[in-house]
């Protein structure tokens, strides 16, 4: 149940209207201890490469730019976390290295960074164009992220979705 409540002036008149979310909790937010994880830039740069099909210390780094201890950082964090796995690969006459493989919770992170890239492509792409655009592999068609609920319905309008308190919600004392 959705409960709205309002602030009366010293007229009468309604004044602010207090947001439910107020009371409620922010000590337990997912989405906060999601973005410890995911917050910084050079993370979400390294999850791009690695769905990009680039797995090995040495090519990020060329490629990206990313200082050697910042990747270092980014990727033993990840590895931490579950989102990342290393394997170990050998060539012939160097030492055993590792690359960097996307676990099943890794892998539950594309529709983010499709959502994501969406977003940069509509608001900040160049006048050329969007660098990248991922494709069904199936089909070709360009992917897109989009709303549904647990019934299946398309939520067309973004701001059909109501923020509700879930199970693990606690009140602000």
């Amino acid at each position: 149940m959705l409960r709205l409540s309002t602030r009366l002036s010293l007229d009468g008149m309604v004044g602010h209207v207090t947001p439910p979310a107020l009371e409620w909790s922010v000590d337990n937010c997912t989405l906060a201890r999601a973005m410890e994880i995911l917050g910084e830039r050079w993370t979400v740069v390294v999850l791009r490469d690695v769905f990009n099909g680039i797995r090995r210390f040495d090519d990020m780094r060329v490629r990206t730019g990313i200082p050697r201890q910042v990747l270092t950082n980014r990727l033993a964090m990840l590895v931490e976390h579950g989102v990342l796995r290393r394997e170990p690969y050998q060539e012939p006459g160097a030492r055993v290295r590792h690359e960097y493989r996307l676990t099943e919770k890794g892998l539950d992170l594309y529709p983010m960074l499709i959502a994501v890239t969406e977003w940069g492509n509509r608001y900040l792409a160049d006048p050329e164009g969007p660098p990248i655009r991922y494709a069904h592999r199936d089909c070709g068609a360009e992917m897109q992220v989009g709303l549904h609920c647990a019934d299946g319905h398309d939520v067309g309008d973004n701001r059909a979705v109501l923020p509700q308190p879930g199970p693990g919600a606690h009140r602000r004392t």
